[in-house]
């Protein structure tokens, strides 16, 4: 009968009703009752709808927020404040250090204060001290900021993967990383053309760059009083859905952790110690983490300092922000393509080997002696392989921990990790380096090729645990005690490659 009635009801939101009332006079699904896929489809667009949009609006911000200091420096930054020698590149490198510190106790957390509320006071502290950093008169303010900002945005893209896993099943996470981390190039194209603009303004003593902050920082403390009334902390709390829609949406994470969690509503789970050892000694947590190390190193050193490169290559400094936007309209594009692909065929690694390659050939453009054209064509090309690999990595390693609090503490490490990279790229693009950049270029193509080993080395790895499960070679962790304790570890779980 339902099957007819489906055949009958070509509209998802009406087949949904009707599986609504099929369900009625059920308290709840059967443990193992495959979730019908045209609810599944709705519920997942729901969540697209109602939470995407706001995620990607947050990171937009705080790319731009973090990363406008290389445009300031270019509008009259360096000059006011007399950053000569590597003053510029500590003051790039104070950021990090609250920003790495505060990763992985930021995870532990998010669910406890509620990441509807979390995420966006995050963004409003940040944005209070992105104003108060055009008010700074000398260098030891700068720096004040830099730690500040740092301090407010360290927790911000763990909790957005953790919180997106709390929604998405594995196979559908990447795509949705990806929807929000395309904000990071664009950040670059928008932020560009916005700090042409503001860098006009002669006001109250204040010229150029000062408004580059004070505009973006009111904007972005704006965006997040807003958000907060607007997503939700759990699918259970959810009030775009029906209760039927909720029940199915928590149901059908539970299929997706594969015995991996006893617990079907994050809500329930709490917090263990033999969770954080569990994701600190889980072989893909080091291998992604030193792997997202890698492709950090050239994601930074290019955010920061494509406008000095493009500068470089003689033109002004508008005609050089202004440059900025077209590299960075192409890592948009890949970001969304790469991703959407990498959900598509299950697989992160394939997709890592891609881009890390295809930017290992910008560089090698960039390195070359040759016409000014050809190196501005080399950015295209590191710009549509690195940033499709950052969403890719985090969410590699968020499909392969389980249950909340593996996934909680390995992501915030390997985030940890990775920034610890900044070190490296804050100092690549020296002065005394220009106009070639001979050994920034180089130390970003070498980091890529590290990432080719470990992406190579983690398939590998991934493909042998996932053989010997399919054997029966993990069934002997069935009687080792709690079931319910094995999280990643339970013989069904399989990694993804």
């Amino acid at each position: 009968m339902a099957t007819s009635e489906f055949s009958q009801t070509p509209n998802i939101e009406e087949k949904t009703e009707h599986l609504a009332a099929v369900h009625s006079t059920k308290e709840s699904f059967a443990d193992n009752q495959a979730i019908d896929p045209f609810l599944n489809q709705r519920i997942t667009r729901r969540f697209d709808l109602h939470i995407i949009p706001w995620l990607f609006g947050i990171w937009l911000l705080a790319f731009i927020d973090r990363s406008n200091i290389g445009n300031a420096r270019i509008d009259g930054l360096a000059e006011d404040l007399t950053l000569d020698g590597t003053k510029f590149n500590i003051a790039l490198t104070v950021f990090y250090v609250p920003y790495i510190l505060i990763d992985v106790p930021s995870n532990w957390v998010v669910k406890y204060f509620g990441a509807n509320y979390y995420l966006p006071g995050l963004l409003i502290a940040w944005g209070i001290v992105g104003m108060c950093t055009g008010f700074v008169k000398d260098y030891g303010g700068l720096l004040a900021c830099r730690f500040f900002l740092g301090l407010c945005e360290g927790g911000l893209l763990g909790g957005m993967i953790l919180y997106l896993s709390m929604f998405y099943r594995r196979h559908e996470l990447i795509f949705r990383i990806g929807m929000f981390y395309c904000a990071a190039p664009l950040s670059g194209a928008f932020g560009g053309l916005l700090a042409t603009g503001l860098a006009q303004i002669h006001h109250a003593g204040y010229n150029r760059w000062p408004w580059i902050s004070i505009v973006e920082g009111v904007v972005t403390v704006a965006y997040g009083l807003v958000s907060i009334w607007f997503l939700p902390a759990t699918p259970s709390h959810a009030k775009f859905l029906t209760e039927f829609e909720i029940e199915a949406a928590v149901h059908r994470m539970g299929l997706d952790a594969h015995g991996a969690s006893k617990e079907s509503r994050v809500e329930s789970e709490k917090f263990s110690w033999h969770w954080v050892r569990m994701a600190v000694l889980n072989v893909n947590t080091i291998i992604l983490s030193l792997n997202f190390f890698a492709i950090i190193t050239p994601i930074y050193s290019f955010s920061l300092f494509l406008p000095s490169i493009i500068s470089n290559l003689g033109y002004d400094s508008v005609k050089a922000q202004l440059f900025t936007v077209p590299p960075n309209m192409a890592g948009f594009c890949a970001v969304i393509l790469c991703t959407f692909l990498s959900d598509k065929i299950r697989g992160r690694g394939p997709i890592m080997i891609g881009c890390c390659s295809l930017a290992i050939i910008g560089y090698i453009m960039l390195l070359v002696k040759t016409s000014p054209l050809i190196h501005y064509g080399g950015t295209f090309f590191v710009a549509a392989g690195v940033f499709p690999s950052s969403p890719a990595v985090m969410g590699w390693l968020a499909n392969n921990l389980a249950p909340h609090y593996v996934r909680a503490t390995g992501t915030g490490l390997q985030i940890a990790i990775a920034n610890c990279a900044a070190f490296i790229a804050t100092f690549t693009y020296l002065e005394k380096d220009k106009p070639d950049y001979v050994t920034g270029h180089s130390i970003n193509m070498g980091m890529l090729v590290l990432s080719l080993v470990l992406s190579t080395t983690n398939i590998l790895y991934a493909k042998w645990e996932n053989r010997k499960r399919e054997r029966g070679g993990r069934d002997y962790r069935l009687g080792e005690g709690d079931e319910g304790m094995l999280g990643y570890r339970h013989p069904a779980f399989r990694y993804t490659i």
